[in-house]
């Protein structure tokens, strides 16, 4: 997300200083191509982030059984049918350019952070609910609380981040749908280039 992000705004940068001449359909081939991955590595890491927090449910929930589910071979496999996916719909996003990729692009947004959410927040009032068990054997009456402010915090942070550095670009593409001639909106659109430096932010 990083790189290509970085590619494109330093290319749009020297075509608008005119410190390079490039042909007209040229300029629209890179551009294509530049899309294209911008959009296959948002989506990719996207997927990403809900396949680690399946990950982290399966460790947590089947955690004897867990290396005999996650092998090796499955997990290369994965990664390489995310990426393959990702890149196969980006190209799909980008030939067929419209308010109807934006709003898949919208709706597998708002899924995957369902899902995250979901798992992690599962996962968290399991380990709440293990913490008291623990200090009830114990008899500590501070620790469950300890534990369970901590797993809260953690969870925050985690899900904080992602929603400050992913919540502008999606919220800039479901103002392109809802309202794209509103003044509100187009002030709102201005900052494209900020919400851009999230994604990259968050990458880092």
């Amino acid at each position: 997300v990083s790189v290509s992000n970085l590619v494109e705004t330093l290319f749009m940068l020297l075509l608008e200083h005119e410190m390079m001449v490039v042909q007209p359909t040229t300029v629209m081939h890179l551009d294509n191509a530049m899309d294209m991955l911008i959009c296959s590595s948002l989506m990719s890491s996207l997927s990403f982030l809900g396949v680690i927090a399946i990950d982290r449910y399966i460790t947590i929930f089947y955690a004897l059984r867990y290396h005999s589910i996650m092998t090796i071979q499955r997990a290369v496999t994965i990664i390489v049918v995310v990426w393959v996916v990702s890149s196969i719909s980006s190209t799909i996003f980008i030939a067929y350019d419209g308010k109807a990729v934006i709003l898949c692009l919208v709706i597998f947004f708002l899924s995957m952070i369902t899902l995250i959410m979901g798992l992690y927040i599962h996962m968290f009032s399991l380990a709440h609910q293990h913490a008291r068990r623990i200090s009830s054997l114990q008899r500590k009456q501070s620790a469950p609380h300890f534990t369970s402010m901590r797993g809260a915090i953690t969870l925050t942070i985690l899900l904080g981040v992602f929603f400050i550095c992913w919540g502008p670009f999606f919220l800039h593409l479901i103002l392109i749908l809802t309202c794209p001639e509103k003044p509100a909106c187009n002030c709102y659109f201005r900052y494209f280039n900020l919400y851009l430096i999230l994604l990259i932010c968050n990458s880092v």
